[in-house]
């Protein structure tokens, strides 16, 4: 249902996934250039620790397509190895050293799984709107355990991630509420599964607690779009063509740097400056990053120490998706 604004016409509901509700609370500056700018400025090289977790989000959801005879660590090696990406590494060998460091990692896992214990859903889409928001996201894997649905996040970053890292997670909580609405059936428990690790975060949500980061997700959302609307009139004002789906934007060639907005609209876009900006991948567009925080070379977020069982800075697509490595 959509919602009514003071004039008494139908207001836009909020489209969005966790990953904008997040960057628009990690720093708005690099939400505008996500989402607003079109063309979007041009972002920095690959990361090497993306091109690891992708690789193995993407084996994990393979070896749930196989036949239940093909589920094994055998096969999820193979699959971890013809799916590799090589983007951001330094050199082939490096490359070559971390696929063989994720192809173990995957096959530890899954053995790990009774691979006929079928998931509901894996990389499913899920989905749900209030007055305020259609929020959409995509789950790594949803379980069926007794009654109940369990959403099961991938991690692959160097940090284990803990139980207050899933009971925070608004991600999370979304995904529960729109899966527990699509397939009509209860779903509290979260869990962020650390694959380098093989260690589990888990949390068990009230009705609650999950209407509580619902809210929340309906605050940031009105927060958003009252900045999205200044954004949209004053591109429009300046003569953008008016795109079906996209917020309109000066005209630019496709990879030009950020472009210029009077002060009154970058002020509803301020950066958020830290150590977080280092691997931004609009950094270049953005001088107060650069003056926090050194550059970072695309294979830095891998965890080379000797004895690490951690993968990147990164934690993976917190329903994230895209967020950058803290």
């Amino acid at each position: 249902m959509e919602q009514l604004g003071l004039d008494g016409m139908p207001r836009r509901l909020y489209t969005c996934t966790p990953s904008r509700l997040n960057t628009w609370l990690d720093c708005r500056r690099r939400y505008r250039f996500t989402y607003l700018d079109r063309p979007a400025p041009q972002k920095g090289p690959p990361w090497a620790h993306n091109s690891v977790g992708a690789s193995v989000h993407n084996a994990l959801a393979a070896w749930w397509r196989e036949p239940y005879d093909r589920r094994t660590p055998v096969m999820a090696a193979v699959l971890l190895t013809n799916g590799w990406i090589r983007e951001g590494f330094r050199d082939e060998e490096q490359s070559a050293a971390w696929r063989d460091r994720a192809r173990e990692m995957v096959s530890a896992y899954v053995a790990t799984l009774d691979p006929g214990d079928e998931p509901v859903g894996v990389e499913r889409t899920v989905a749900t709107r209030t007055s305020v928001i259609a929020v959409s996201g995509r789950v790594d894997r949803l379980d069926r355990r007794g009654d109940e649905l369990v959403v099961v996040d991938y991690k692959t970053g160097r940090r284990p991630p803990g139980s207050d890292d899933a009971r925070s997670s608004i991600a999370l909580a979304v995904y529960a509420i729109a899966s527990s609405r699509m397939m009509r059936r209860a779903c509290h428990r979260v869990e962020l599964h650390h694959l380098p690790t093989g260690t589990v975060a888990e949390w068990e949500h009230t009705d609650e607690s999950l209407a509580r980061h619902l809210s929340r997700a309906e605050d940031i959302a009105t927060e958003a779009t009252g900045a999205d609307d200044s954004y949209r009139e004053w591109a429009g004002n300046a003569g953008a063509g008016r795109a079906k789906g996209a917020v309109p934007a000066p005209r630019r060639e496709a990879g030009a740097g950020a472009p210029e907005v009077p002060p009154e609209i970058d002020r509803l876009f301020p950066p958020e400056p830290g150590p977080i900006c280092s691997w931004c991948d609009f950094r270049r567009h953005c001088p107060e990053g650069r003056a926090v925080s050194p550059d970072r070379l695309p294979w830095d977020g891998l965890a080379e120490t000797p004895g690490s069982s951690g993968l990147s800075p990164a934690q993976g697509r917190d329903g994230g998706e895209d967020r950058p490595a803290p």
